[in-house]
């Protein structure tokens, strides 16, 4: 495995301080996001899924901790929108770049619209995808918050 992807170039040219962490990938877990935190010996709440998803039909990201689920109306209302609706895998991968369960919200080909869950700020340091399966990056939320210009809200049910 390279622990050298589009995300990790890309938090090093935004000058952000992260560490790389592996794992073994299960492709059958049910929650990749939670197979991760396991795996790591991280809470779940500190480790952040990367999901994609549509806010009146545009493509954004969306950052929460890997034991909760997104509320779509809270997702809009980020956005500024009015309805939301998570995308299909094969449009994730399309539009990121990355495949399913190695999605990061850094480094894809055209950068969408990202919002991240409040709650994570409150952590010193979070755990989010590298932009490969089994590949984990460590840093501060604010520093992902800010090389990433998130919105950042309540998202989660």
């Amino acid at each position: 495995m390279s622990k050298s992807t589009r995300a990790t170039k890309a938090l090093e040219q935004a000058g952000v301080a992260f560490t790389v962490h592996t794992y073994d990938y299960d492709p059958d877990a049910d929650k990749v996001g939670m197979q991760a935190a396991e795996a790591l010996g991280e809470s779940p709440a500190r480790v952040l899924k990367t999901l994609m998803a549509l806010v009146d039909g545009k493509p954004v990201c969306v950052i929460v901790p890997s034991d909760k689920e997104v509320s779509m109306k809270k997702l809009a209302a980020a956005f500024g929108g009015k309805a939301a609706q998570m995308m299909k895998p094969a449009d994730a991968e399309r539009i990121s770049g990355y495949k399913v369960g190695g999605i990061s919200a850094f480094g894809q080909m055209k950068p969408p619209r990202v919002a991240i869950e409040a709650a994570a700020m409150a952590h010193d340091l979070v755990t989010m995808n590298g932009g490969q399966r089994g590949l984990q990056v460590r840093m501060k939320p604010g520093d992902a918050a800010t090389a990433l210009k998130a919105i950042v809200a309540p998202l989660v049910a």
